[in-house]
C-alpha cells in the first residue's frame, strides 16, 4: 500500500487555476523530488498536502487513511486540518523559526503545545516536558548542533537555522517530511551543509518530498521525480527517465534553457 496517494487535486486563486488535476503515489521510505520552472505550482502543491492551502477538489490519502476529500470535507474546522497536518513535517525555504525562542525551544514547541491535550498532562506536566526536551536535544545533536541548541536564530548561520528547522519538522515524527526549496536562501557553502543532512535522511529511509532547483541533487537522491509546468504534472518517472530521457516537450525545453 502506498504511503501517500494524491488523487485529482486542483486549486485556484482568484479564478486562476494553479493546480490542475494532480495525481501521484509514493511508497514508504522513498524520496520524491518535484522540479520545474517558477510558477509551475510546486509550492502550492506542497502547501495543499500540508493543508496550509485547502484544495478545491481531489483526495489526499496517507497510509490508507483518507485525510481529505473535496466532495465530503466542506465543513472541516481549523482543528480538523491541524490534526491532519501532523502527518506531514514541512521545512520552509526561509527557516520560519520563532526569533524569541532558542533552537531547543523551537524544536520542542509543537510537542509541548500538543501535550496540553493529553489527559494526563496536568498530573505529569514536568515529566512530559522533560521527555520532549530530551527528544529535541537528540534531534539537534543529530543535526550537528549540540553546542548551539541554546542559541537564538539570530546567533545562527543560515545553514544552522535550516538544520534547526529540519529538526523541528522531525520532532513530531511525521509520516512524510516535506522540503520547500530548502536551500534557496543559502549561499553555496551552506547549501552543501543542508543537502548533506537531507542525503543522510534519505539514506535512513525517511519518506520525503523535496521541491528543489538543485538538479544534480534531485537526480542523486530521488527515487521518483515529478516535473511540473503551468499547474500540471508534465512528466513523472525515475531520475534517469526524467533527466536523461525526457519524453514531454515541456521537460525537454526546461532542461535546454536551465
Amino acid at each position: 500500500m502506498p504511503i501517500l496517494e494524491v488523487k485529482n487535486i486542483s486549486k485556484q486563486f482568484d479564478n486562476t487555476p494553479v493546480l490542475k488535476d494532480i495525481s501521484f503515489t509514493m511508497e514508504k521510505g522513498t524520496v520524491l523530488s518535484i522540479i520545474g520552472s517558477s510558477g509551475g505550482g510546486k509550492t502550492t502543491l506542497l502547501r495543499c498536502l500540508n493543508f496550509l492551502e485547502i484544495p478545491d477538489k481531489g483526495k489526499i490519502i496517507v497510509n490508507g487513511e483518507e485525510l481529505f476529500d473535496g466532495e465530503k470535507n466542506k465543513t472541516f474546522t481549523d482543528n480538523d486540518f491541524r490534526l491532519r497536518r501532523l502527518h506531514f513535517g514541512l521545512v520552509f525555504q526561509s527557516f520560519n523559526l520563532f526569533p524569541q525562542y532558542t533552537a531547543l525551544e523551537n524544536v520542542a514547541l509543537a510537542g509541548k503545545l500538543l501535550a496540553k491535550e493529553r489527559p494526563d498532562f496536568k498530573t505529569n506536566k514536568d515529566a512530559i516536558y522533560a521527555e520532549i526536551d530530551e527528544s529535541a536535544r537528540e534531534l539537534l545533536t543529530t543535526m550537528g548542533l549540540k553546542e548551539r541548541m541554546n542559541h537564538y536564530p539570530h546567533q545562527l548561520s543560515g545553514g544552522q537555522q535550516q538544520r534547526v528547522a529540519i529538526a523541528r519538522a522531525l520532532a513530531l515524527k511525521p509520516d512524510i517530511l516535506c522540503f520547500d526549496e530548502p536551500t534557496s536562501a543559502l549561499d553555496p557553502e551552506l547549501t552543501g551543509e543542508v543537502l548533506k543532512v537531507i542525503k543522510e535522511l534519505a539514506n535512513n529511509k525517511y519518506t520525503m518530498i523535496i521541491v528543489t532547483h538543485e538538479m544534480s541533487f534531485a537526480k542523486e537522491v530521488s527515487d521518483q521525480v515529478i516535473f511540473m509546468d503551468q499547474g500540471i504534472i508534465a512528466e513523472c518517472g525515475t531520475p534517469e527517465d526524467v533527466f536523461d530521457n525526457p519524453k514531454n516537450e515541456r521537460t525537454k525545453k526546461f532542461f535546454t534553457n536551465y
